[in-house]
């Protein structure tokens, strides 16, 4: 195993097609939170969900072994068991490495290597499926040693159990320490990135300036992703509403008026607007939406089938109305 990074890695294939413009994520799937068991009717939803993503365009599916306590995962591994050939259609995602606490243990991030490997095979098992096109290691976790990491990820791979594996929520200076003791790229990162949740694209702007340091988001973070191939995949793109029927501050609300003119003027949907705002950076991002609803998941069909229809002008007006005050 290698200790230096690979500058090249990059040029591997990645998992997701160039047309992967969106991701649906599936954490409103499953039913309840709780350990009851999921029903017939959330199968029935999870179907519902799944071809009405299909129906827009979208082949990619994110998944995380805590959604639901699992029971995300079972429900999608039904709905696979229902459509014969549908997982050979689409590229399928999930994480590990968060642990909830259950009153005994606190929550935790557990990303040593053999539980990596449990979490996979229990995830395949609930998927009803014999491979992952893609693990993500959801939230680092400060007691992990990269190398256990490394050798936990190898082993999955040459096992055939996952092709490409990527991280969320890791800063530059993370990913390229995890990185050095791999022999393959690490080939996505998955961020909290939307209209709301602007830090990321906030920090580019602050340096030299005041607010740099109550901004936090790491810096060169999308710098060191773009150039080593990593896909920012981002999570809450829709920015839990806030724009589309939820705004609760006069920013929120003068930005949902805007992107409403938008969606009329471009002859499509608000939720569309909000992702091909992220969608224009050229960082080349990919939402990955979690509504459950098959109505919302299909207003952002948009997304998928144009190009980003935003141009410079409209691109800062949206972002300058959401922060509520002019740039530095």
């Amino acid at each position: 195993m290698t200790t230096t990074p690979r500058p090249h890695a990059h040029a591997q294939t990645h998992p997701h097609s160039p047309d992967d413009r969106v991701i649906y994520g599936c954490m409103g799937l499953g039913g309840t939170w709780d350990s009851a068991p999921y029903r017939p009717a959330d199968i029935d939803a999870a179907e519902a969900a799944v071809q009405a993503a299909l129906d827009s365009g979208i082949t990619a599916f994110d998944h995380a072994d805590i959604y639901r306590n699992g029971k995300a995962e079972a429900v999608f591994g039904e709905v696979l068991a229902r459509t014969p050939g549908l997982r050979e259609r689409i590229t399928l995602q999930t994480k590990c490495g968060i642990r909830h606490g259950d009153g005994e243990r606190p929550g935790m991030y557990d990303l040593r290597g053999d539980r990596v490997v449990r979490c996979v095979e229990e995830s395949l098992t609930r998927l009803r499926t014999d491979h992952l096109d893609v693990l993500l290691l959801h939230r680092p976790d400060p007691l992990a040693d990269p190398r256990d990491v490394a050798k936990a990820l190898t082993s999955l791979q040459e096992q055939g159990l996952v092709r490409s594996f990527g991280v969320s929520n890791m800063s530059a200076h993370q990913i390229a320490h995890l990185q050095s003791h791999l022999d393959f790229p690490l080939v996505a990162n998955q961020l909290e990135m939307s209209l709301k949740s602007r830090d990321w694209v906030e920090a580019g702007v602050l340096v030299n300036t005041s607010g740099a340091a109550a901004n936090g988001f790491p810096a060169g973070t999308l710098e060191h992703c773009v150039d080593h191939g990593i896909r920012l995949q981002a999570w809450g793109p829709l920015g839990q509403g806030s724009f589309t029927g939820r705004a609760e501050t006069e920013a929120e609300r003068a930005t949902s008026r805007l992107v409403a003119e938008l969606a009329g003027r471009k002859g499509t949907t608000p939720e569309t607007v909000l992702l091909w705002w992220l969608q224009r950076h050229p960082a080349g991002i990919v939402p990955v939406i979690g509504t459950a609803n098959p109505e919302r998941i299909r207003a952002c069909g948009d997304a998928v089938r144009r190009e980003p229809e935003l141009g410079h002008e409209e691109w800062y007006e949206l972002w300058v109305t959401a922060r509520g005050a002019a740039l530095p």
